[in-house]
């Protein structure tokens, strides 16, 4: 996982980016960054559906897609490994959650299909994978 020019850091671990400077906040982790990307991209997107579908998959896409930031800035906040662990799997279900309601708007005809949106989507699940996957060797081997 990398930082603005470096690693992201697993939580409290003195993880340092590539120019040496600690990850500091929530804001300097990738993974809260393109969330943070892929959220607006959502609220985009629900912009073009119909006004039939404003309290329905509009609200949910929108509310799935806030949680991933969310869960990633709540977890790294706790400044526990464990805490951190279990917010970045909420994010993942929620990249999941995402995913789907974008693929039945699709099928749906409520949306066009949207590649940049789809590889958007793609990325975050795989940079929490990725980050997960990193905690949890630190977690085995401390």
């Amino acid at each position: 996982m990398k930082v603005r020019g470096g690693e992201e850091s697993g939580g409290r671990s003195g993880a340092r980016s590539g120019r040496g400077a600690p990850v500091r906040t929530f804001r300097d982790l990738v993974a809260w960054q393109r969330a943070m990307e892929l959220a607006e991209a959502v609220y985009q997107a629900t912009k073009r559906l119909p006004d039939s579908e404003r309290f329905g998959l509009s609200m949910q896409l929108r509310r799935a897609a806030v949680s991933i930031p969310s869960n990633i800035a709540e977890g790294h906040a706790r400044q526990a490994r464990a805490d951190f662990l279990r917010f970045l799997r909420m994010a993942r279900g929620s990249v999941a959650e995402v995913g789907t309601q974008v693929e039945l708007s699709t099928r749906l005809h409520l949306l066009e299909p949207d590649p940049q949106l789809h590889d958007l989507i793609a990325e975050v699940a795989r940079i929490l994978q990725a980050l997960i996957r990193s905690l949890e060797h630190k977690e085995r081997h401390t």
